[in-house]
């Protein structure tokens, strides 16, 4: 019921992105299989960020869209279809399955997300084994508290994101041109 809302809140926003993104020449939608609840996989949707040019693949917005988190808004509708939840493990790539050892495996136990206990403790600095210790802590400790924890965290993150220097630059950039 929240991701309908949000998606009806989140329309204008998201309606602007996808007109950028296909005025830029991009796709609109990145979709991928992810390994979900049971292992089930299903096709995560992301905002394209990534372009095929060899050497920066990452286009300028791109690069603001990942900063910013905005372009994991499309999981909205995964959590509208029942394959994600806000909360839990990210979902990871398919690759990483052969991967896992058979304790590891218990992190498919939960419905992924599109936040969780490790991307507040960390996210893009933490190596694998790290994030997949937080990810079984999470499956292990799964409650109403920690979730709002994650929720708190995780909104506390964004706004010291846009306080930061980084948005400042960021936003003081895209004014000059």
């Amino acid at each position: 019921m929240m991701a309908g809302w949000l998606c009806i809140v989140l329309l204008p926003l998201m309606c602007a992105i996808a007109l950028w993104l296909l005025l830029s020449g991009q796709p609109v939608f990145f979709v991928q299989e992810r390994p979900g609840l049971g292992g089930r996989l299903f096709k995560m949707l992301k905002f394209t960020t990534m372009t095929n040019v060899p050497g920066d693949p990452i286009f300028p917005m791109g690069k603001f869209l990942r900063k910013t988190s905005l372009d994991e808004l499309p999981q909205l509708f995964n959590i509208l279809k029942g394959e994600m939840s806000f909360i839990g493990p990210r979902p990871l790539l398919v690759a990483y399955l052969q991967k896992y050892t058979p304790k590891e495996h218990r992190r498919h136990e939960v419905k992924p997300g599109i936040t969780g206990w490790a991307q507040v403790n960390g996210r893009n600095a933490l190596d694998f084994k790290e994030k997949m210790k937080l990810d079984l802590y999470y499956v292990a400790h799964c409650s109403l508290w920690l979730d709002l924890r994650i929720f708190l965290k995780t909104f506390v993150q964004l706004i010291k994101w846009w306080e930061s220097d980084y948005h400042a630059v960021q936003v003081k950039t895209s004014e000059s041109h």
